[in-house]
């Protein structure tokens, strides 16, 4: 293997550890507790996960989590009431609405209801605004390319001036990813299901997010010799040497991209970790901003 591994576990831990500290500084002084409130509509096993994973996140880092679980029927004016009834709660700091929600809502009315304050899942329209316009910082980054850069610059992979490719234009990755490249003054392109000859836009890439929800779908003979790899993507083939009769892997063949790469990062426990690690960095600098 040529490629440097990057440690989503170890790096997310380090976030982790520090919000912690900062957290516990906090209450010391009397402050209150950085509080999340999840808001999940129906029962969607892979976002009842998700929302329960991020309570637990709370818990470990000595902040403050409030779940509302509502009915999937539920009408879009009764889940605006609860987003009003959150942006008006002073002890709660933070507003994460877990998508997708069910098909009669209107996801992006819901989105833009939430005070800018308290998006720390940064996809109010303003905050995505604020991170598309040069010379304008967002209150909040999403949270997975938020991850997906960090991991890039934590193992010391240089941004400013290198090509970078984004597979894949989604409002919650793909884009955001791009956005947060450029501000870093990267020369980036964005890749998607109409990108002509992709394997040759890809071997152009120092740095490559694959966030396109394809299983394995970037081959090792797509990638520049050194390039550094990050690996949004999640997806389950059948394996049975595991109990559950699968296992996850990346949008990128792994095991011939790592002969190739300079950095790589694996799935699972690459990306994965990293989008609760800077949730919660938001979550508790929402508090902060709050206490101005």
């Amino acid at each position: 293997m040529t490629a440097q591994l990057i440690d989503g576990k170890l790096i997310a831990q380090q976030v982790r550890d520090e919000v912690a500290a900062t957290v516990a500084k906090r209450v010391a002084a009397g402050k209150s507790k950085p509080t999340l409130a999840t808001v999940l509509v129906g029962d969607r096993p892979d976002s009842a996960a998700y929302v329960r994973s991020k309570g637990k996140a709370c818990e470990e880092l000595g902040m403050g989590s409030v779940s509302h679980h509502l009915p999937a029927d539920i009408s879009q004016e009764e889940l605006e009431k609860l987003i009003k009834s959150l942006n008006d709660d002073k002890t709660v700091n933070g507003i994460l609405v877990q998508l997708p929600l069910p098909s009669h809502l209107n996801e992006e009315r819901v989105l833009q209801l939430i005070s800018i304050e308290k998006d720390v899942d940064g996809f109010s329209p303003i905050n995505i605004g604020r991170l598309a316009q040069k010379g304008r910082e967002p209150l909040f980054v999403p949270c997975t390319p938020y991850g997906c850069i960090y991991l890039l610059e934590k193992s010391g992979v240089k941004i400013e001036g290198a090509n970078a490719v984004v597979l894949g234009r989604s409002n919650i990755v793909g884009m955001p990813a791009a956005l947060l490249l450029i501000g870093k003054n990267a020369t980036v392109t964005v890749c998607h299901s109409r990108t002509k000859d992709l394997p040759a836009v890809v071997r152009q890439a120092d740095i490559l997010i694959a966030a396109i929800g394809k299983t394995e779908m970037v081959r090792g003979d797509w990638i520049k010799p050194g390039a550094a790899v990050i690996d949004v993507g999640i997806n389950s083939v059948p394996d049975a040497t595991k109990k559950s009769g699968q296992r996850l892997v990346g949008d990128v063949n792994f095991n011939e991209a790592k002969e190739v790469a300079g950095f790589i990062t694996p799935v699972p426990g690459g990306v994965g970790p990293m989008t609760i690690a800077m949730l919660m960095k938001n979550t508790l600098r929402a508090a902060e901003i709050q206490d101005k």
